[in-house]
């Protein structure tokens, strides 16, 4: 039996794997295309992004230039071409002119904005040009701030302007029809559709500049300059939303209402009631003491200068107004007419010749100068007053609201409103009271100089007029002046020696009137004179000029210091240092009659101007005797004077001084003293029967 051989094995070809570096470099060279791919596609996709935002921010620039193009197109249209048209209205509305205030200010400055842009000469497109527009924009910043903010704090008089034409159906009925004709292109159906622009176009500016901002890659070399100019932009629509907010406080506050006992009752309600109460109560508190106040020595400087300016401005009026009253009685008085009796002298017909000029045309001219460039412009000065005054005097009533709530950890929101008032108020008056005070200084000092100039052309016009005839009318007149001054002189030197009693001085017509209203008020004994111009440095201190009068109310203040002394200076009430004030002897219309002694009937009287007393000795008086005493305190302000304490005797020598002056009494008083002291300072006691001394 055969064996099977072992079959031989054939030749097979085995797939063994590569080496392990082949199959690396293949996938290098596959990450690598693979990069290289998306490299590419990120460089394409970010250079599409740079162009996406390229356009944005090319759209973005070419919107803030073409809409304030267009927005200055409008504005111009409305303030030329519409407000004209509505002036040619019959009759044309009323208070046109409020509603386009400021309005000239806003269109130049933005006419100014565009003009440095295209002064450079440079597109939106080209990359200089965001540089352009940064650099106009903040080098007109401020004027832009100045011009916007007048006329954002203005609007809402427009607003009452247009609504005040639309209760006029007629009237509005014209507006709109005007409106229609002269801008046909715009769809407008009132003057606040283009008058509202400025007040949107000042709060887009931030939006657009940072619109172009998100657009501008953070490489772009005008990207520092862009940010600078957008937060600048939003910084100057913040101060004038607070230079708004400030002029809607103090138009607020500053109006003057005139209300009627009846409308003030309808006010009154719990919480009015409940302020009032408050506001008293820590007024109380500060003059007891009890509660310290919050001081501001800049404001307080500030409204005492103000109050000193006011009373200024008050009596340089008064004075104009009687200079100007006496000039109108000057010219009515037609001295020309009357018949001198000096027919055919030369100066007489000189003189009527000047007076004929000086009444017919060189006064007239010069009294209407002073009304329009004096009286005039102290009139809007003196209402101009009325404004700041208010706002003092509503500021310390918030300043006592203030003080209640200022130490609680917590506020609410009434609470929260109060405050943010008083703080307003007071930053608001002071940063204009002080350009109020020297605006106002500058206007007084500009009246004076003004007042000096007339004069000196009133000098000239009277030179001019009278030419070589003035030099007979002055040798007439220099004798005729010379010739009285002589006889005045001569009559001055026979009475000098005798005429040294007191004279009471004359006051002016508001002094007069102050007066009889102190007196008729108080009593004539509380009425003093203000001796030296007083400043108030306290609280409730007043300002007061010299020669002023005041009525005591009480000779101490809350605290019992006597040297301020409570005074009412014709409605306004405050303290007043003591040392100031001199007890004001006023005369009488119906003088009390003097408390004398009777002489005895049927002898020879005194005679005037020659007492003496050892030659002409007083006559005792009949039964019963009387004692002359003083009722009030005297003190003498002259060696002719004698001073007197309340309930002191006193010897009364005559009942009358050296004119015959009824007022005044000659006394003797203890001690052998002589002079004159006021006669209604006197009183008479019986005592009982006997001789006086």
């Amino acid at each position: 039996m055969e064996v099977p051989r072992r079959p031989h094995p054939t030749s097979l070809t085995l797939a063994l794997p590569k080496p392990a570096s082949s199959a690396l470099s293949m996938s290098e060279e596959r990450f690598a295309e693979d990069s290289k791919e998306a490299k590419r596609k990120s460089e394409e996709e970010e250079a599409a992004a740079k162009e996406r935002t390229a356009q944005r921010q090319l759209m973005a620039i070419e919107e803030l230039v073409q809409s304030e193009r267009n927005y200055l197109h409008l504005l111009q249209m409305s303030t030329v071409t519409i407000r004209s048209n509505l002036q040619k209205l019959q009759p044309p509305p009323a208070n046109l002119d409020s509603m386009f205030l400021y309005i000239e200010d806003v269109i130049d400055v933005s006419s100014r904005l565009l003009s440095l842009l295209d002064q450079k000469q440079v597109q939106p497109g080209d990359p200089h040009f965001l540089e352009t527009l940064c650099d106009s924009f903040l080098s007109l910043s401020s004027d832009i701030e100045e011009a916007y903010r007048e006329y954002l704090a203005n609007y809402n008089n427009v607003t009452v302007v247009e609504n005040s034409y639309k209760q006029k159906e007629a009237l509005w009925n014209d507006i709109v029809r005007v409106i229609k004709t002269s801008a046909p292109e715009v769809n407008a159906t009132s003057l606040s559709f283009f008058l509202v622009m400025p007040v949107q176009r000042i709060a887009r500016y931030p939006l657009l500049l940072q619109t172009i901002q998100k657009h501008t890659e953070k490489t772009h070399p005008a990207y520092g300059l862009l940010e600078q100019t957008a937060h600048t932009s939003i910084a100057l629509n913040c101060r004038i939303n607070e230079y708004k907010r400030f002029r809607e406080v103090a138009d607020k506050y500053k109006k003057t209402e005139t209300l009627t006992i009846k409308d003030k009752i309808n006010r009154l309600n719990s919480h009015s009631i409940a302020k009032k109460t408050a506001r008293l109560s820590q007024h109380i508190k500060h003059e007891t003491g009890i509660a310290t106040k919050l001081v501001d020595e800049e404001f307080d400087a500030l409204e005492g200068f103000f109050y000193v300016l006011e009373h200024g401005i008050l009596e340089l009026l008064e004075n104009v107004e009687m200079y100007l009253h006496h000039l109108q009685g000057f010219l009515a008085c037609k001295t020309e007419e009357f018949d001198l009796d000096m027919d055919g002298e030369k100066a007489p017909i000189c003189y009527k010749e000047i007076t004929t000029a000086l009444r017919q045309w060189i006064l007239p001219t010069f009294e209407k100068r002073m009304r329009t460039l004096i009286h005039k412009p102290l009139c809007a000065l003196r209402d101009l007053l009325v404004g700041p005054r208010n706002l003092i005097r509503k500021r310390l009533d918030k300043l006592l609201d203030y003080e209640l709530i200022c130490e609680k950890s917590s506020l609410s929101y009434e609470e929260q409103d109060v405050a943010n008032t008083y703080r307003t108020m007071n930053t608001l008056l002071l940063n204009e009271l002080p350009q109020f005070n020297g605006l106002a200084l500058q206007m007084i000092w500009s009246m004076l100089g003004t007042f000096s100039c007339l004069h000196k052309d009133l000098a000239s016009d009277m030179d001019l007029c009278t030419g070589d005839r003035i030099n007979a009318f002055w040798g007439w007149a220099e004798s005729a002046v010379l010739e009285g001054a002589r006889r005045i002189e001569t009559l001055c030197r026979s009475v000098e020696d005798t005429l040294n009693a007191p004279v009471v001085q004359p006051l002016s017509p508001s002094s007069q009137r102050r007066l009889k209203q102190l007196t008729d008020k108080h009593g004539s004994g509380k009425i003093y004179q203000v001796m030296g111009t007083v400043v108030g440095s306290r609280d409730l201190d007043l300002n007061l000029a010299k020669g002023e009068l005041v009525a005591i109310i009480s000779e101490a203040d809350s605290r019992g210091d006597k040297r301020r002394w409570l005074v009412d200076a014709g409605g306004r009430r405050g303290y007043v240092p003591s040392s100031k004030l001199l007890r004001y002897h006023q005369p009488t219309e119906d003088p009390p009659p003097s408390p004398h002694l009777t002489l005895p009937v049927g002898g020879a009287g005194i005679r005037r101007h020659s007492y003496t007393p050892e030659g002409r000795p007083l006559t005792v008086m009949s039964q019963p005797c009387f004692q002359v005493f003083a009722a009030y305190d005297f003190t003498a302000r002259g060696n002719h004077e004698v001073s007197v304490r309340t309930g002191e005797p006193v010897r009364v020598l005559e009942p009358h001084d050296k004119r015959g002056n009824p007022e005044w009494s000659l006394v003797e008083a203890r001690g052998g003293q002589r002079g004159y002291v006021p006669s209604n300072y006197l009183a008479i006691m019986p005592v009982g029967t006997g001789p006086w001394f």
